[in-house]
């Protein structure tokens, strides 16, 4: 059931449940900031909801945020709420695409949020490698980058003139890493948003560059994903008007920079004693996984040694359990979910199996050789102690290769819907993309 937002970011009531679509939970919540859109809205907001319904692994809801329209935008976002399942609506009376996607993303209960331009100017099959790495936790925001090798931009020479002028700026100026601030194609963690936006003034254009830096200052990992992206012909963005907008909000972070009060409350990353990225959410759920399977192997390993030698039935035994414990750890611990690649990933599991098998096997022939004819209750504990250290092991395999997210990205395989473009005309928007 859709729900709408009527009455100046208020809702009417909560946020529709999640899209069961084969995804572990969690949520992603992509906002499209909308002002006079009348043109086009509609026929945006479907493609992009077909998609995500076609293609995109993990829960979803698309949130359309009206600020201040004066046309036919709302009554049409209206309708779409009512007709798309997992759609919403969200009516600001004031512009703002920065005060769209704050209202919105300050109160979203989703795990990831995003936002895109609602001249879906951007190649939708950019939007799973986007997400994904914010998923894994392995990186804290993430953006599309014209700019950036792999990148395919069609566009005229002076916004392109005026968006590289932009960002050499950003980095001469503010030292800023990441190589294009005004793509309207990006994603972040729920939580390090919700920490990040107190500490961001704008409320139009300059409000991603704002956030972007802000991440960096306080050393959040920014992941960038090269995009296929085609310029609007029709767009009306004063763009000279919006860059000096920018140029304004750089000298104001400048300023906050230098008086030290340029900063948010959200951990550096790699402390002194910290997890890696995403390990604190993967390790309990590795352990459950890992307790349960070692369970499933002790007492088939006490079975099968009614009727074979004690190598063999701790061989077989685990090669039973490695296959179950490979489909779990992929689907809970890592967030792999489909049968794509589920072949290759238990062949490489393989190898964990093989570490395995060495260790437990290489502890009984140590404990027969310096205990012959040891009991079942020492044998047992011998193989918790291989299986422990065995553990360990097979966690750090398989989250370093056998499921990193480098490699899931490559792997993933998106399937554009027939006849579908990189881009649809629109008209001036805060969705549009400024430079």
């Amino acid at each position: 059931m859709s729900h709408l937002i009527t009455e100046r970011g208020t809702p009417a009531a909560p946020p529709p449940a999640p899209h069961q679509h084969g995804g572990r939970g969690r949520l992603v919540e992509v906002v499209v900031p909308v002002h006079n859109e009348e043109r086009v809205l509609a026929a945006s907001v479907e493609r992009l909801h077909a998609y995500l319904a076609g293609t995109f692994p993990y829960p979803f809801r698309v949130t359309v945020a009206d600020n201040a329209s004066t046309d036919a935008t709302w009554p049409i976002a209206e309708d779409l709420a009512a007709r798309l399942p997992h759609v919403r609506a969200v009516r600001l009376e004031q512009k703002g695409r920065g005060r769209a996607l704050r209202h919105v993303w300050s109160g979203s209960d989703a795990d990831v949020v995003a936002y895109m331009d609602a001249d879906l100017s951007t190649d939708l099959d950019a939007f799973l490698p986007l997400v994904a790495p914010l998923i894994s936790g392995h990186s804290d925001l993430a953006i599309g980058s014209r700019l950036t090798r792999g990148s395919a931009v069609v566009r005229g020479p002076r916004r392109e003139v005026v968006s590289r002028c932009y960002n050499l700026l950003l980095r001469t100026t503010l030292a800023a890493r990441f190589s294009d601030a005004q793509c309207g194609f990006k994603a972040a963690r729920t939580e390090i948003v919700q920490a990040l936006l107190p500490e961001v003034e704008d409320e139009a254009w300059f409000f991603d560059t704002e956030l972007l830096l802000l991440a960096e200052r306080g050393g959040l990992r920014i992941h960038e994903v090269p995009v296929d992206w085609v310029d609007d012909p029709d767009s009306r963005v004063d763009v000279l008007r919006t860059a000096r907008d920018d140029l304004r909000g750089m000298a104001r972070v400048a300023r906050r920079i230098r008086t030290g009060a340029f900063g948010a409350p959200v951990g550096r990353r790699g402390p002194a004693g910290a997890l890696p990225a995403g390990m604190g959410r993967q390790l309990p759920v590795f352990a459950a996984v890992g307790a349960v399977s070692t369970l499933a192997q002790l007492a088939l390993f006490v079975l099968l040694r009614l009727v074979m030698g004690p190598l063999w039935a701790n061989a077989l035994s685990l090669a039973v359990t490695a296959v179950g414990n490979t489909a779990a750890n992929r689907r809970f611990t890592f967030g792999v979910t489909g049968a794509r690649r589920a072949v290759r990933h238990q062949l490489e599991g393989g190898a964990a199996f093989l570490l395995g098998l060495a260790l437990s096997t290489g502890g009984l022939a140590l404990l027969h050789a310096a205990a012959p004819g040891a009991s079942r209750a020492v044998e047992v504990a011998a193989l918790i102690a291989a299986n422990a250290a065995a553990t360990l092991a097979r966690f750090l395999l398989m989250r370093a290769w056998i499921f990193h997210p480098r490699r899931l990205r490559r792997g993933a395989g998106h399937t554009a819907a027939a006849g579908e473009t990189a881009g649809e005309s629109i008209g001036e928007s805060t969705g549009g993309t400024p430079s």
